[in-house]
């Protein structure tokens, strides 16, 4: 049996046990991934559409994270794959390029910060409501970086638009092609 690690970055108020953290972890737990949770807190209030506290959110996370994990020996795995969210995305991509962690990543909603780090195969998901980044930005970072994207329309931030069964639908979906990542990766 191999060994392998899934790392689950939350977003500022994204936890590990709402929908796309916690079906996430499920489905990495069933292909026989250990899961590590990197939690992280303490951000500063009104971050979304403010550069700075952006930045200081994203920096404060990477800390805590780099910290969180710093007893992991990232070497002794065969697979690695990092499940993020939101300002996770950027966590994600940034540890995984300076500690030179060989990742495979799910990037569910990346804030436009994330794409100055993600350099890893990876996919990702965004809804076209979301109100921390556009559309556009989303799909010209991964068409630049040949990341397959998954777009859900009138889905916001946490890909959910609102009607119930829609969003449950979308939640489906998206785990549909989270558990074909993991055949895909092993």
């Amino acid at each position: 049996m191999e060994n392998k690690i899934a790392v689950v970055f939350p977003g500022i108020g994204y936890h590990t046990d709402k929908p796309l953290l916690y079906y996430g972890k499920k489905l990495a737990r069933e292909h026989g991934y250990e899961i590590v949770e990197a939690s992280y807190g303490g951000f500063p209030k009104d971050v979304k559409g403010n550069a700075e506290k952006m930045q200081e959110a994203f920096f404060s996370a990477l800390a805590q994270a780099e910290e969180l994990l710093s007893g992991v020996d990232f070497g002794s795995f065969e697979k690695t794959v990092f499940l993020s969210k939101s300002v996770g995305t950027a966590v994600a991509a940034a540890y995984a390029k300076k500690h030179e962690i060989k990742a495979q990543h799910i990037y569910f909603t990346p804030v436009e910060q994330s794409f100055a780090f993600m350099e890893q195969e990876g996919i990702v998901f965004h809804g076209t409501a979301d109100p921390w980044v556009d559309t556009e930005t989303v799909k010209r970072g991964c068409a630049e970086r040949k990341l397959p994207l998954y777009v859900k329309e009138s889905a916001n931030h946490s890909m959910e638009t609102g009607d119930v069964c829609r969003d449950l639908e979308i939640l489906e979906e998206i785990m549909r092609l989270c558990e074909a990542f993991f055949q895909k990766v092993g």
